[in-house]
């Protein structure tokens, strides 16, 4: 099944009209995708794996493949770095995000296919489906829904379906 982000917010959950944010820089095509640049880049992006806080919830129970993050856990954003568009352990030498959050933003985390076969340095790191801001605020590039919105996307995705990116 491929779940579809509008640039319009909207989100197709499995025939339900979801809410969603994109990126700050709104959405560009894939080969214009940039490091930093705050863009959600158009395209199917297949769901490679799913993160989550133990300590916000019960063990998931899920089709996807699966892993509980800890508070040393990252992802590496700095183009030049070997580990570039991977996990990483805190601290670590380069740019790396921490995916131990106190917002709840990464709470649930669908790591997405863009840029990771193979990886091309300064394409864009960390695309991933997450938990919105209440707001709805505009995420760096990802795809951000609400936690309940999430949660209903997690019982019925199984493994080889992707989120697409389009335009309204």
């Amino acid at each position: 099944m491929i779940f579809s982000a509008f640039s319009d917010g909207r989100f197709d959950l499995a025939g339900r009209e979801a809410r969603c944010a994109l990126g700050k820089g709104g959405v560009i095509e894939a080969d214009a995708k940039r490091e930093g640049d705050g863009a959600s880049p158009l395209g199917v992006w297949p769901i490679r794996r799913v993160l989550y806080r133990p300590d916000r919830g019960a063990a998931l129970q899920i089709a996807l493949p699966v892993k509980p993050i800890g508070p040393n856990d990252g992802w590496c954003d700095a183009p030049a770095d070997p580990a570039y568009n991977h996990p990483v352990a805190h601290p670590y030498s380069a740019s790396a995000e921490h995916l131990w959050r106190a917002d709840g933003l990464y709470d649930y985390v669908l790591v997405l296919g863009h840029n990771d076969d193979p990886v091309v340095p300064g394409a864009g790191s960390a695309i991933f489906l997450h938990v919105a801001r209440p707001d709805y605020g505009l995420t760096e590039g990802c795809v951000a829904l609400a936690k309940s919105d999430v949660e209903a996307l997690l019982k019925v995705a199984q493994p080889g379906d992707a989120i697409a990116i389009r335009r309204a």
